[in-house]
Formats: C-alpha cells, structure tokens, sequence
C-alpha cells in the first residue's frame, strides 16, 4: 500500500539526497571531519553496481554528493562501512547469482578494504584484508571507531562452518599499520566450526536464519568487552582483554520462542541496562515478531529482559508492504555523533525512524518518528529505513533499502 506523504510526530525533513539516482544504502552510515572544515556522510550501498557514496553535509539542508564508487565485482555488496580519522573501511561480503540472499560460498575477493580520505573526492585504496574461502562469504559488518583495531562479523579460508548459515564469527583485526591488517583474535558460536567438542547448536523451527554474527561493537572506555548480535544465537557478550583468546561472559537468547536474527546489542553503560533488537528478514510480517528488547544487566552473567519498545499497529504497516519490525540503532559510537543512555534512535523498515526515551526502562515511551512516502522507483510499496546516525548537533541522517537515499531529520522537541 503506496503511501504519498510523509508521516511526522516530533521530527522534520530538512534535507533529502537520492543519490544520484542509486539511492539504495545498507547499514554503513559515518561522518567524516575534513581538515578543510567540511562534514562528509560517507554510505554503503545496500547492493551492486554502488560501493559507497560521500554527501557533503557541511550544511545538512543542501546535501550534495561529491563522491560515488562502483563495486570491485558484482558478486559483492558493501552494506558496511566505519570511519576514523582520514581512513574508512569497507566490508565486502559474497552473494550467488540468485541474488543479494543468495548466500554463494567461496566467491572471491570479499574481505575488508581500507581507505585513504583524506581527499574525500579521491579515496584511494590502502590495503585489502581477503576473508574469502570455501566456507566464506566475506565481511557483512565490521565497527572501527578507535583508529587501530577493526571488529568485524567475518568468514575466513580456513574455517570449515558445520552449516553453510554459520560462516561468519567475530574476527578482531589490528591495523596500526593500515598497509598491512593482520588478524589478532577470533571467537565462533560453539559446534559451528567442523572439528568443534561442542555439539552443533540446534536450528530454529521457525526460520533458520543461521548462527552467524552480525553487529560487533566495542567501546573505547570499556575495551575489554565486545558486544555481539548473534541472529539465532541471540546476544554474546565477549571477554576480549586478551584480544587473541576471546572468552565469552553470557549468552541470552529469545529464540525460540521467538524467530531469531539479533542484530544489535546497544549497553547503557552508566544504567546496567542493555537493548537488543531482532532484524525483521521477511515481508509482511512473515517472521513477526521482531522486537526491540531491555535487558537489565547488573549481574553480566545473567541477563534479564525487562520490557521491549513499543511498536505502532501491526496491521497497518503488514498492509503496507515490505519489511515490518526492528533493525539497527544509532549506537552511541565515538566520533562527531550524539550519545545518549537514555534517548534511542531505532529504524524499523516500512515505519520509519522512531524515536524513545527509556528513562523508565519498564515502560519505553516513544516520542517522535518520521516515515518517508514510498520513494520513486522502490521494489516495495513502502519505504524501509534501513540504519541511523544521529550527530553532535542532534541531526538525524535516515537511509532507505532500495531507492529513496538519505533523509536529513531535525527534532522538533528537546532531548
């Protein structure tokens, strides 16, 4: 069900891009600081012939692309990128010739690439990290925010999964010397790795989405940890304080009941508090339903939900077609972004970007959401949000999966 306007509470478009026309964007979304003084949104396409794309938003209302790369082959997608300092790295994963979920093993080259910007017109290739294998399909995510080490959701030549789902685990990459990465340390899902003592893992009834990981965060003031969405796998919470042997602290998981896919895992460090959301991977509320939870973590050993975020009316958005339910947040990364263990922003495919204040972590109140019209030229009949970045200044950058590019977003109230 095409929709024609905008829907807005709390929130107002300020400035829109589609991107020279290839306006489908992943889930790599970061700002990069020019000497010269300018801000430029570096974003990974969501599929082939685009890699990534750089938009001016030195001034957020006049969005201008100055930069739009195409794919080293068409048997990859970017989806993920992260920026610090003058040096981006891309993430290259593998797909066969059914297209994006067509999860092909063993094409190559897929792995990392890392970035010189410093001339954000000019990006020029630094080095190349090769993930790809005969039990790979490359790098789907990677977070990069301390400038010497990249946590990266990962395959790799020698690692023989157990179930063609299970091949990608965290791999931690040092790149102090960015002309030449080298793996540090790796952790995989028990009994996913042919070889394993442990048994492999149970598949889910409902929708086997695989025990893969997806996002992998690790935060400069408490680097000892890593925070892992593991989709069927749940949450993983990782000991890395010693980055060659990583030792993992807990594991919490809904599924089953529910369907799998964790996605996020987002700590509220100064509350004991974490939020966990479930990609929602099918149309129409196939896989319904994909929630974005509150756990209490106090005690690290025994996470504990508490509440999930509310969620606008299910059947209206089935209705609307395409995706329906959780997917990223803005993850309170270092940089020249907007941090917050209270406020969360959220994207939730065909309902926009929304916004919730979780001050009682019992009850989440939502207070602003924006959902752009259908875009031109969409394989939905709706938008779908895809990620979310949220600068210093309190500027909301929005991207949709398939067409309409980046929305510029401004609150209308105080955070």
């Amino acid at each position: 069900m095409s929709k024609d306007k905008d829907e807005a509470f709390n929130m107002k478009l300020i400035g829109h891009d589609r991107l020279l026309e290839y306006g489908g964007i992943g889930e790599g979304m970061a700002i990069q600081e020019v000497k010269d003084g300018r801000r430029i949104m570096w974003l990974a396409h969501e599929g082939p012939p685009k890699n990534f794309t750089g938009v001016d938003v030195t001034d957020p209302r006049k969005p201008k692309v100055i930069c739009q790369t195409e794919l080293p082959h068409k048997q990859v997608r970017s989806n993920s990128l992260e920026v610090t300092g003058d040096i981006m790295a891309v993430a290259y994963q593998s797909f066969g010739p059914q297209g994006l979920f067509d999860h092909k093993l063993g094409v190559e080259p897929a792995g990392i690439e890392l970035f010189d910007i410093s001339d954000p017109e000019n990006p020029k290739t630094i080095s190349f990290f090769d993930c790809s294998g005969p039990g790979s399909m490359g790098v789907h995510q990677l977070w990069f925010v301390d400038g010497e080490y990249i946590h990266a959701s990962a395959g790799a030549p020698d690692f023989k999964p157990t179930n063609d789902l299970d091949c990608q685990f965290y791999r931690c990459i040092d790149i102090r010397n960015p002309s030449k990465p080298e793996e540090v340390g790796r952790w995989w899902y028990p009994g996913t790795c042919e070889g394993d003592s442990a048994p492999p893992p149970p598949r889910n009834p409902l929708f086997d989405s695989g025990y893969r990981t997806h996002n992998t965060n690790v935060y400069p003031d408490h680097p000892d940890r890593a925070y892992l969405g593991y989709l069927d796998g749940g949450t993983v919470i990782l000991d890395i304080s010693d980055k060659a042997h990583p030792k993992m602290v807990t594991n919490w998981s809904p599924h089953p009941p529910f369907p799998g896919f964790t996605h996020t895992a987002l700590p509220l460090f100064s509350r004991d508090l974490m939020i966990v959301s479930d990609e929602c991977v099918r149309d129409g509320g196939a896989d319904w339903p994909k929630l974005t939870w509150m756990l209490d973590m106090r005690e690290e050993t025994n996470l504990v939900p508490i509440s999930t975020f509310p969620m606008p009316d299910k059947e209206e958005f089935f209705r609307r077609g395409g995706r329906y339910g959780s997917h990223n947040m803005h993850e309170n990364r270092p940089g020249p972004a907007y941090r917050s263990d209270e406020i969360i922003f959220a994207t939730f495919f065909n309902a926009g970007v929304r916004v919730f204040d979780t001050k009682n972590p019992f009850q989440p109140e939502e207070i602003a959401y924006f959902v752009p019209a259908t875009p031109k030229d969409s394989r939905v009949d709706s938008v779908q949000i895809n990620d979310v970045y949220v600068d210093e200044n309190q500027i909301v950058y929005a991207v949709d999966r398939f067409a309409g590019g980046l929305y510029i977003l401004e609150m209308e109230i105080d955070i």
